[in-house]
């Protein structure tokens, strides 16, 4: 699914035609808040969610965290519901046996920096990860999720996008009202660039400014041409790091989110790619998702989330 355009505009008359279902969403998702039962776990839980549906950054803030505590020599398991993952159950994500269809983008994507769960139940791979040796665990998503007692919660969202027309699904993007959302947050994460006006923002809430950076891999972005294409949330921001680079761009194409790389996309990718003389490059949560025997026509670009300042974790977060 592509994200309606309307939904990161003022609001509009096609906002009006969804409002009332957006104001159901809502009190559905209230009710469900209300009448949860929270688990409380012995270890640290950490929850990196959003109000928005769709990509925020949660899974590079996700890794930075697990990379920030790993440094504090803190064992950090990482448990996520594997979107669109086939397996059931709960078990633990083994990057050289599993394949993205089977576990999910992210939790495949995740598992190379450090251990993660998935479980369609958050609070069962929170108790595996803690008989595990868990001190801290992060939770990729699950900020609605009413079973689980969070210790810490960080709500991410884009500096230029936001909260777009602060209209519920399908009115708009958001999983629940602005106000109701953020009584729960502890830190806001705004990633990039500020265009966005917060004027909703408690005052009570501790702001942190982090930034994506492509890791710096040597390698020289002008010389050549290169077909990039994309299945995330937000494809034109991949295309705009590519740009920032100085990569010739002879093509973008752009997926939707999740979307499965069958043989027939790969092999028009390849033939255009072949046409232009141009080489194939793709973000690394896609790169994930490719079959093994077209890995090596494509270069990944990894990319990763930086705190402006870091040390403010310390601050926030008493383990």
């Amino acid at each position: 699914m592509k994200t309606p355009k309307f939904w990161y505009e003022p609001p509009s008359w096609k906002a009006s035609i969804f409002l009332p279902l957006g104001l159901l969403y809502n009190l559905f998702s209230s009710l469900r808040l209300k009448f949860g039962t929270p688990k409380k776990f012995n270890c640290f839980t950490i929850c990196v969610g959003n109000l928005n549906i769709g990509g925020t950054g949660k899974t590079p803030a996700t890794i930075a965290l697990a990379q920030h505590f790993q440094a504090r020599q803190l064992n950090v398991h990482i448990v996520s519901r594997g979107y669109k993952g086939q397996f059931r159950g709960t078990f633990l994500v083994n990057p050289k046996k599993h394949k993205s269809d089977q576990v999910g983008d992210e939790p495949l994507l995740m598992s190379e920096f450090t251990p993660v769960w998935v479980s369609k139940k958050r609070k069962n791979g929170i108790a595996a990860a803690e008989r595990a040796g868990a001190q801290i665990v992060l939770l990729d998503d699950g900020y609605q999720d009413p079973s689980i007692n969070k210790d810490f919660s960080f709500v991410v969202v884009d500096g230029k996008k936001g909260f777009g027309n602060k209209k519920c699904i399908p009115a708009g993007p958001l999983r629940e009202n602005i106000n109701q959302g953020l009584k729960r947050c502890d830190a806001l994460i705004i990633v990039g660039k500020i265009d966005y006006k917060f004027n909703d923002l408690p005052k009570s809430i501790k702001i942190m400014h982090a930034k994506l950076e492509p890791l710096q891999t040597g390698m020289d972005w002008t010389d050549g041409k290169y077909l990039a294409f994309a299945g995330i949330a937000d494809p034109n921001k991949f295309f705009a790091t590519l740009d920032s680079l100085g990569a010739n761009l002879v093509d973008c194409v752009a997926l939707n989110d999740h979307q499965k790389l069958n043989r027939k996309i790969l092999r028009r990718l390849e033939r255009d790619a072949l046409t232009a003389e141009a080489q194939l490059v793709t973000t690394e949560k896609d790169a994930v998702r490719l079959p093994t025997n077209f890995r090596n026509k494509v270069i990944s670009v990894p990319v990763r989330m930086i705190f402006d300042n870091e040390s403010e974790l310390e601050h926030l977060i008493k383990i």
